[in-house]
């Protein structure tokens, strides 16, 4: 962890500022614990004249008690690492995809030569993206090769560049009966939390496949783990579960078709860098011009 540290200290002098020890001058703050909410609340009352801070992740619910406070309110400015874990989360979301179709997690628990003619081709299919984010970006721009039907999901029907259709929220259930594989990959608020329910796998394809990689509260868990003892869908990889981590009693760990992940989509060594850069740019935004990357809406939670 210390080379990691001085990376981000590396990243905040590249971006024209100065690390030091909190004071009355401390105007921007770095915060790279999502384990201290509380912390994080003392110091921002103990330091008012804090202008801007930055978050370590992409998701921030586990922020969710410290920024209601500030929801409407101009300062701090809150900026997170969303969109900068876009390309190894959405290589994830492949691989799991991928492995599903192919009935690896089969073949990985065999003891003997299958003579059964199983597994699937990603060409052509039907893709649904649930979220659209940069996870959804660089989901499009790796599934292109496979040529499949896309759509994205997200709160507008606005079109999502790269994608064949845009939908609402609000009209996921029609998509599902058609769809072959199902990514979410939606931030996790209020709003969101239980998207994917009894209904909704209900509606799905019993040949369909759903990936997790965003968060597990997503995904209703009890729903999920009946959907699959029924064989209502053919499987689920899921890096994100819910409650995390999953107990190790629990039956999805016996579940032949569920790929299980430990929130490793996007592990420390892969996004150190790439949090690093987005200090710098941040930090330089603070400075000089105010163009922020992975502005926090408060009021939205994300």
């Amino acid at each position: 962890m210390p080379h990691r540290v001085d990376a981000f200290a590396d990243a905040v002098r590249a971006g024209g500022g100065e690390v030091a020890d909190l004071s009355d001058s401390t105007r921007g703050l770095v915060w790279l614990s999502s384990e201290q909410p509380a912390l994080l609340v003392d110091t921002l009352e103990r330091y008012p004249e804090i202008g801007w801070v930055q978050l370590p992740w992409a998701g921030v619910d586990a922020f969710a008690g410290v920024l209601a406070p500030f929801a409407g309110r101009a300062r701090p400015l809150w900026t997170s690492a969303k969109g900068a874990y876009s390309q190894p989360v959405a290589e994830h979301a492949l691989a799991l995809t991928l492995a599903l179709l192919r009935v690896v997690p089969t073949r990985v628990r065999a003891t003997s030569w299958s003579t059964v003619p199983e597994g699937r081709s990603l060409y052509g299919l039907n893709v649904v993206v649930i979220g659209a984010g940069g996870i959804a970006v660089e989901l499009l721009r790796l599934l292109e090769p496979f040529d499949p039907v896309t759509t994205i999901v997200r709160r507008s029907a606005d079109a999502f560049p790269g994608a064949h259709r845009t939908i609402p929220t609000d009209q996921l259930a029609e998509v599902l009966p058609d769809a072959d594989v199902v990514i979410v990959a939606a931030a996790l608020t209020p709003d969101t939390a239980g998207l994917i329910g009894a209904a909704e796998l209900a509606l799905m394809n019993p040949r369909a496949v759903l990936v997790n990689v965003a968060r597990g509260g997503l995904v209703d868990t009890d729903a999920l783990t009946a959907a699959l003892a029924a064989h209502a869908i053919h499987g689920a990889g899921l890096d994100v579960t819910d409650p995390e981590p999953l107990p190790d009693s629990h039956p999805l760990w016996s579940e032949p078709r569920v790929i299980i992940t430990p929130h490793s989509a996007d592990t420390p060594d892969m996004t150190a860098p790439l949090l690093a850069e987005r200090i710098r740019a941040n930090v330089e935004a603070f400075l000089y011009h105010g163009r922020f990357i992975g502005v926090v809406d408060t009021e939205a939670g994300y």
